[in-house]
């Protein structure tokens, strides 16, 4: 992993983590007291009961998937080889099937987790061993179970159980996260304890290997296989999203833009608020309320026709529908307004959103009262997090 490490960015892009947002990364180990377990009789005595006795797993992840910013958040989880085995892949995808349909990815266990690692800003994990090389990295760590019941007080893994952060439950996870990063200091104690010989394992492990089996060891140097790039894997929503918009300035077209996964209460905000739709999703009457519709998908599927045409299909079909958006790209999406127009969205170089984000700009602009022809003009900017996208807006030709 540390050999991989100046990989980092390409492994962020292989989970489709864009500029400005954080990425999550939910561990767990197998046994049940993990963070997946099902045991509520873990020992937080020393730490004052934090934990609680409830699992952690239920309650956590409908609120990290409704609280955290589909824009400024990434939400991925590793577990442990023997869960997938013990209950199955069909089970552990049924169990997380709300939260993957909220944006949460399910990494690899054998062949992703350390370029998931390598890539995270932040992990919630447990005693297991996943998390412990989290913190031997520097990444900031909060442990949402920690039993020390079964570890030798004398290990290093029971001294990082008892001293690193905690997460409690029944609070928000989002100000939990934003407190863990103002307040990271790596610890020295799993950077110490994970190897004291960094970048020499293969040397001197092979040497060891070939020592026991009483064999000479090769005269070519001790190499390591290198981390593979794993596949482009961006996150998947199909759940209503609602989405907080704030009109910054009418004239240059800047909108402020929050977007929320099947939150199960209104965000607290005086900014204006809508539904984002997508397509494919299973509660269709959400459909008819919605005032965008979405579709993710390249633009020659010749299922659904040419995005202006799946556009004008939509907007008939749905008539409380505003705006219909087919993304057809990483930067760029199709959207045709309820008065006809069609309408390319396409970010600058400045741009990096998931393409809906904007689509729910234009839609709070012209809810504003700003023109299309003003639109198609001066184009509009979409703020999310901290980052400014900007974003050109042309009209579509009559063949497309």
């Amino acid at each position: 992993m540390l050999a991989a490490r100046p990989y980092r960015e390409r492994f962020r892009r292989a989970l489709g983590v864009r500029r400005g947002q954080k990425l999550v990364v939910l561990n767990s180990t197998w046994n049940p007291d993990s963070l997946f377990g099902d045991s509520g009789d873990s020992d937080n005595s020393d730490h004052g009961g934090d934990m609680g006795d409830e699992d952690i797993l239920p309650l956590l992840l409908p609120r990290l998937t409704a609280e955290l910013p589909a824009d400024e958040y990434r939400l991925v989880a590793i577990l442990h080889p023997n869960i997938w085995h013990g209950h199955g892949p069909g089970q552990i995808r049924a169990w997380l099937d709300r939260a993957r349909r909220a944006g949460l990815t399910l990494i690899d266990p054998l062949e992703g987790w350390r370029q998931a690692l390598i890539a995270a800003d932040a992990v919630i994990g447990d005693h297991g061993s996943v998390t412990y090389y989290a913190a031997a990295l520097g990444t900031p760590v909060l442990l949402g179970a920690a039993p020390l019941s079964g570890l030798d007080e004398e290990a290093p893994v029971a001294d990082f159980v008892r001293t690193a952060p905690r997460l409690v439950p029944h609070d928000s996870p989002r100000a939990q996260l934003e407190a863990l990063f103002a307040e990271h200091r790596p610890m020295a104690g799993p950077a110490e304890y994970t190897t004291s010989m960094p970048g020499e394992s293969a040397r001197r492990l092979r040497r060891l290997f070939y020592a026991l089996m009483r064999l000479p060891e090769p005269a070519s140097p001790a190499l390591l296989e290198p981390l593979p790039l794993p596949p482009y894997e961006p996150p998947t929503r199909s759940v209503p999203l609602r989405v907080l918009t704030r009109v910054r300035d009418l004239e240059t077209g800047e909108v402020t833009v929050r977007r929320y996964a099947e939150p199960s209460y209104e965000p607290v905000s005086d900014d204006e608020a809508h539904s984002a739709v997508p397509e494919d999703t299973r509660d269709l009457s959400r459909l008819d309320l919605a005032d965008v519709v979405l579709r993710h998908g390249p633009a020659d599927d010749p299922r659904l026709g040419p995005p202006a045409t799946w556009a004008a299909e939509v907007m008939g079909r749905h008539p409380h529908c505003a705006l219909a958006a087919y993304v057809t790209g990483p930067d760029t999406c199709v959207v045709r307004t309820r008065s006809g127009e069609c309408l390319t969205l396409t970010a600058a170089d400045t741009g990096d959103a998931d393409p809906a984000a904007y689509a729910s700009a234009l839609y709070a602009l012209l809810a504003g009262g700003r023109t299309v022809a003003e639109t198609i003009r001066n184009g509009l900017i979409a703020r999310t997090g901290s980052e400014t996208h900007h974003v050109s807006v042309r009209p579509v030709q009559a063949s497309s």
